[in-house]
């Protein structure tokens, strides 16, 4: 297939399975060369064999462990230099549903450098670029369960971070041209749940999600502008709603002296 538009270079995070090989191939498909990173060489040399055979894109892999400090430092250095990028997606991601006490230490702080530092770091380090170009868009893979503890606190509190973090984002660049987006999985279909010891066949079907229809939801938001796409609501209302009531719940903890209640 022959380059119709080149829309810059789209940087997909965990792309050698499930919701970031989705993400890699649809990004193809609307024109967008790629890098991709993940740390199985193997499984990203296939798909990006199999993308450059379909779509014609340039496809570079990059494998990483984004977990080790010093290749997510490499990593950072590969994005900070490459003028083409247009489009981050942070998708990767490591899950776990060990409560606290029980926990490996060695795998909270797998879940917070992956969850949560890599994708700072990353953004940070192609924000410059795209503010200069005046264009692109970040987009940060969070979960429903940021707003729930049925995952426990670890995982789903490197999550809460992830929306809170591209909420400021959004702020952040208004008036620039460049967008920030954050998406939110229900279940989905995926690996994350067979590495993290978790069985999704034990949830009702009815309520898991395939990667392909998250992925192509997610597109569709970004297209239509959004910056919170949770592709199980309903209603988009619902998003404002709940953020005025977050605002005015807010306010209500801000006080010069303590509650009443605190009183001697």
């Amino acid at each position: 297939m022959s380059k119709i538009e080149d829309k810059g270079t789209a940087v997909v995070t965990g792309a050698s399975a499930g919701i970031g090989a989705v993400y890699a191939e649809r990004l193809a498909r609307q024109g967008y060369d790629l890098l991709l990173v993940a740390r199985r060489a193997d499984r990203l040399e296939a798909l990006a064999e199999h993308v450059r055979k379909v779509y014609g894109r340039t496809v570079s892999i990059y494998v990483a462990d984004l977990a080790d400090d010093g290749d997510l430092r490499k990593v950072e250095e590969r994005l900070s230099g490459d003028d083409n990028i247009t489009l981050l997606v942070n998708n990767a991601g490591v899950a776990g549903q060990k409560v606290v006490a029980e926990a490996d230490p060695e795998d909270i702080a797998r879940q917070i450098k992956v969850n949560v530092i890599a994708p700072s770091r990353l953004t940070r380090a192609v924000l410059p670029g795209l503010i200069r170009k005046g264009r692109g868009a970040v987009v940060n893979v969070a979960s429903i369960v940021a707003y729930d503890t049925v995952l426990g606190g670890i995982y789903s509190g490197t999550k809460a971070y992830v929306v809170n973090f591209t909420e400021a984002l959004e702020k952040e660049l208004e008036g620039t041209g460049v967008r920030a987006q954050v998406v939110l999985p229900g279940p989905v279909r995926t690996e994350l749940w067979d590495n993290a010891g978790a069985d999704i066949n034990t949830l009702p079907p009815e309520i898991i999600m395939t990667a392909e229809d998250l992925v192509d939801s997610a597109l569709a938001g970004l297209e239509q502008g959004e910056h919170f796409t949770a592709p199980g609501l309903a209603d988009l209302s619902e998003v404002e709603k709940f953020r005025q009531a977050r605002g005015a719940f807010y306010g209500k903890l801000i006080a010069g002296k303590p509650a009443q209640r605190y009183a001697a």
